[in-house]
Order: C-alpha cells, then sequence, then structure tokens
C-alpha cells in the first residue's frame, strides 16, 4: 500500500508470469520526465543531496526530486557527491 502522495503512486505494479508466479512483489520503476523551472547549482565539497534538499525545498527527505533531474548522478542510495566538486547540476523547482 502506497501514501496517497507518494511519488510511486502512478507506477505500475509487477504482473503474474503464465503459471500466475510474480518474480518481484512490489512496483515497477516509475516514469521521470524532464525537469522544468530548474536551478543551476554548483556542487561544493561537503554537499550531499538531502543538505541541499533541506537548503532548497526546506525538507531533507526531497533529495529525490534532485536526484530525479540529475539522474547521472546516480550512485546507489549515496546521498554524497563527493568528487564531484565543481560539476554544475540542476535544482528543479519546488512543488506548490
Amino acid at each position: 500500500m502506497l501514501l496517497k502522495d507518494s511519488r510511486y503512486k502512478g507506477a505500475r505494479r509487477f504482473e503474474a508470469d503464465g503459471q500466475g508466479a510474480v518474480r518481484c512483489k512490489g512496483t515497477r520503476p516509475r516514469a521521470i520526465g524532464p525537469a522544468v523551472g530548474v536551478l543551476e547549482h554548483v556542487i561544493q565539497e561537503g554537499d550531499r543531496l538531502d543538505l541541499l534538499a533541506r537548503h532548497y525545498y526546506s525538507d531533507a527527505r526531497l533529495w529525490w526530486r534532485i536526484l530525479d533531474a540529475n539522474p547521472d548522478l546516480s550512485s546507489g542510495v549515496e546521498l554524497s557527491l563527493r568528487g564531484r566538486a565543481g560539476e554544475v547540476i540542476l535544482i528543479p523547482k519546488a512543488k506548490e
């Protein structure tokens, strides 16, 4: 069960195969559209996705919005931007 405001709300669930078995319980990856209304941020030493989310959105839990706009940042579940100082990333507009 997903929360009513979950970013996975529109994602499809895995379907059963021909024998009725579900290979993976859960939700398929959600579609991520292009980022609109973005700011550019130059990464500084010590920046982390959660800290940037707190700065730009006043909510550290919204780090995934920044990751969605910058899929090349993905390195597993690490929030650190270590080794990326000087790179420019996109910060999408906060939802209204």
